[in-house]
């Protein structure tokens, strides 16, 4: 049974929600589900934009079935081809052999890819700043390459002001009824997760697409992941910009740390203690072992000084530890103050090794100030930590 919600008169939500899920992209724990949405137009020609995962497909399909009330949709608008995006594009082509695709040229060849090449030759290809008349409605086309994947574009309703901005604006969670943004308790953190997870590598190709929205009057952004923003959205506007700009959100102290028998994790106590006798209270300390590294990355996207402490693992870092500075270096994160904490009961050298790999990420000022313990804390050791805790709290201030 069909499953819509109007956005405006004329235009309608026909996405859904998988809540199963408990790997999106078979990666990022999605704890709340994941939403694909998808938007009917309806006008002298009627233009569906974008399609979903095929875990929903069924659902979009009878969405659009009931919409068109014995009608045929004139074009499919293909912001983004990836997969969960996708899913539907050859049924619903199929199923409306006289559907016009509209995508980029880019998009076009991926079509050819993951469908075939009489799919691909359906397409409008269509560039930058393009429009498409539907009669009260005029869409125009802009380019958003790498936010996150090359063939991107976004779609501007210049009549009514709607941005459908592809993956850009997308957060993790189901939506429930409650496709508004103003309606649904916004949870900035998963938007941040979704953020610096999926498209955290490419902020200055998010800055351009940025820049040129701003040039739009856009009363109501319609992405392809998690709920509809149609008012209030500059404070989410404005945390892209910090995001895409490797700006920390917050000055605050991310603490990270790698334990095999408690010492390490008892130095990272000890620390996240003497800040906050310093009057440091925006403290974050996590175990890598019993978090998701995207739970991470989010975080380090969030906090502007970063402590890592690590145990000496098979004469390297510790496993975990170097999965999530690995995933950090990937993302591109810059910008931060980063100390280190090593641990090895005979020949500690995870310290060295972290400092080797976070020098190699630009923009990454590396406090001279170091904690190095063999197996537990000693009253030495309390003096590093203090003379280290001093040094973030000033450069905090």
């Amino acid at each position: 049974m069909y499953c819509t919600r109007k956005i405006t008169e004329n235009i309608s939500y026909i996405g859904g929600s998988d809540r199963r899920l408990s790997l999106f992209e078979n990666m990022y724990p999605v704890p709340n589900g994941v939403s694909y949405n998808a938007y009917f137009l309806d006008d002298e020609k009627i233009a569906v934009l974008d399609t979903v995962d095929k875990s929903i497909m069924e659902q979009y399909l009878e969405n659009i079935d009931f919409l068109l009330n014995g009608r045929t949709p004139d074009y499919i608008i293909v912001n983004h081809m990836e997969p969960d995006h996708c899913a539907a594009l050859g049924t619903l082509c199929a199923k409306y052999p006289s559907l016009q695709i509209v995508c980029t040229a880019k998009a076009a060849a991926l079509i050819g890819q993951f469908y075939n090449a009489e799919l691909a030759a359906r397409c409008l290809q269509v560039k930058e700043g393009d429009t498409l008349s539907l009669g009260r409605h005029t869409l125009a086309f802009y380019t958003a390459p790498m936010v996150h994947w090359p063939e991107v574009m976004v779609t501007y309703d210049q009549t009514e002001h709607i941005l459908f901005s592809a993956d850009a604006f997308g957060t993790f969670g189901a939506l429930g009824g409650s496709i508004f943004a103003d309606e649904t308790g916004f949870d900035f953190a998963e938007a941040r997760r979704y953020y610096a997870n999926i498209v955290g590598k490419y902020g200055p190709q998010v800055l351009a697409l940025l820049k040129k929205a701003a040039g739009l009057a856009i009363d109501c952004i319609c992405p392809l992941h998690g709920p509809i923003w149609r008012r209030d959205f500059d404070t989410f506007v404005e945390k892209y910009q910090k995001w895409a700009s490797y700006t920390p959100e917050e000055k605050a102290v991310l603490i990270a740390y790698g334990s095999i028998y408690g010492g390490t994790q008892n130095a990272a106590e000890i620390l996240a203690a003497k800040l906050a006798d310093k009057g440091v209270t925006n403290l974050a300390v996590y175990d890598v072992s019993c978090i998701h590294p995207s739970y991470l990355v989010s975080e380090a996207f969030r906090c502007s000084h970063l402590v890592f402490a690590s145990s000496t693992y098979n004469n390297g870092i510790f496993t975990n530890m170097e999965t999530l500075l690995l995933d950090l270096k990937a993302h591109a994160l810059k910008n931060r103050t980063v100390a280190t904490m090593e641990n090895g009961s005979w020949a500690p050298q995870s310290g060295k090794l972290m400092r080797e790999l976070l020098s190699s990420m630009p923009g990454i000022t590396l406090l001279e100030e170091t904690v190095s313990l063999r197996s537990t804390v000693k009253p030495d050791n309390l003096t590093e930590i203090d003379a280290l805790a001093s040094t973030l709290a000033a450069d905090l201030q």
